[in-house]
């Protein structure tokens, strides 16, 4: 009898069995993995494997963190969030923050932004009225090659009714 594990990924559960036979969750694959190729759910991105850029970034438990450095086996009874569980189940709608991203063309070739907009939700899951050093420091684990930072940040103040 094997041991299993739950994840609770945009409001499903997704059951696996843990081992190291073909078709198991190894107990050291990371949450990235497991949300890509398992899942399917391709908009958490891979990219440095290392957790310094933020193109990875999910929720857990209303949390941003870095899923290529998060075990699965971690994540057992946590509630995860990935860039498509942010829009409306039932609607459709996106959520606000990726509605002001559109509006603000906040973003270029697009890689990092589910990442950006996951760091986003976290932020203003705590404190949805933050200073622009707030946000700065808040996104500084994100990273954007194409520098579209200053329409992240505009895209932020939509979101929060801040003045441009």
């Amino acid at each position: 009898m094997s041991e299993t594990l739950t994840l609770n990924v945009n409001g499903f559960d997704y059951t696996y069995s843990v081992g190291d036979l073909p078709g198991q969750i190894p107990e050291n694959e990371f949450l990235l993995d497991t949300i890509r190729y398992r899942i399917g759910l391709t908009g958490t991105k891979k990219s440095c494997d290392e957790g310094a850029c933020g193109c990875c970034a999910v929720m857990i438990d209303g949390k941003a963190v870095a899923s290529c450095m998060t075990l699965s086996s971690e994540c057992e009874g946590k509630q995860i969030i990935t860039i498509e569980g942010l829009a409306d189940p039932v609607t459709g709608e996106l959520d606000p923050i990726q509605e002001a991203f559109l509006e603000e063309h906040a973003f270029q070739c697009g890689f990092c932004t589910p990442g950006i907009i996951m760091a986003v939700k976290s932020i203003l899951n705590e404190n949805p009225n933050p200073t622009e050093e707030e946000v700065k420091e808040g996104l500084s684990g994100n990273f954007c090659r194409c520098i579209s930072h200053y329409q992240v940040l505009e895209a932020v103040k939509h979101v929060t009714g801040r003045n441009a």
